[in-house]
């Protein structure tokens, strides 16, 4: 729950199922953020609001449970698609390999998601027939897959997502180039 003197908004995403994103004002949050272009000038935080990122559900009790991140969703058609969800049918399909899921800019489409994964076998549709097995929406399963040596993962063991992406950039740039070639 939030502390006295707190409180906060809900802001709800379009294509969102469950879930709100969440925004807080009090004593207690930052003042705002010192910027290197802007040195010495305080970027202060729209109306003393700070935006979270948190995607979160409140219970009738005033309990916060915050159930995932705005940058670990996609924007697919008009629906957020948890990048999460599309690591668990991964895993749920290939348990015995690591996997990161990532959502990368599609023209006129909003984003993509791409899946990256240590499994050298990995393909599309294998998760889609997974999707279908389980009663997964088909939007869960990655526009592409990208095999890597390895996941990168940061020294608290969880995953590096910003070097993930900067690798799954790097693999589909090489294979867009190789493809132009030919």
């Amino acid at each position: 729950r939030l502390m006295p003197g707190m409180s906060l908004r809900l802001e709800p995403l379009p294509g969102l199922e469950r879930g709100t994103r969440l925004h807080v004002r009090g004593p207690n949050v930052m003042l705002g953020y010192l910027m290197p272009d802007a040195p010495g000038i305080l970027n202060t935080p729209p109306d003393g609001e700070y935006d979270t990122g948190d995607i979160v559900e409140v219970d009738e009790n005033g309990y916060i449970c915050i159930i995932g991140r705005v940058r670990r969703f996609a924007r697919i058609a008009g629906e957020m698609v948890s990048l999460s969800a599309v690591e668990e049918l991964a895993a749920r399909t290939w348990p015995a390999h690591a996997h990161g899921g990532t959502a990368l800019p599609n023209e006129g489409h909003g984003e993509q998601v791409v899946l990256a994964t240590d499994n050298p076998d990995a393909n599309r549709q294998t998760l889609q027939e997974e999707a279908r097995r389980s009663g997964i929406s088909e939007l869960i399963v990655p526009h592409k897959v990208v095999v890597v040596a390895a996941i990168p993962l940061l020294g608290s063991g969880k995953t590096d997502y910003t070097r993930l992406d900067e690798m799954v950039a790097e693999s589909l740039g090489a294979t867009a180039a190789a493809a132009e070639e030919v």
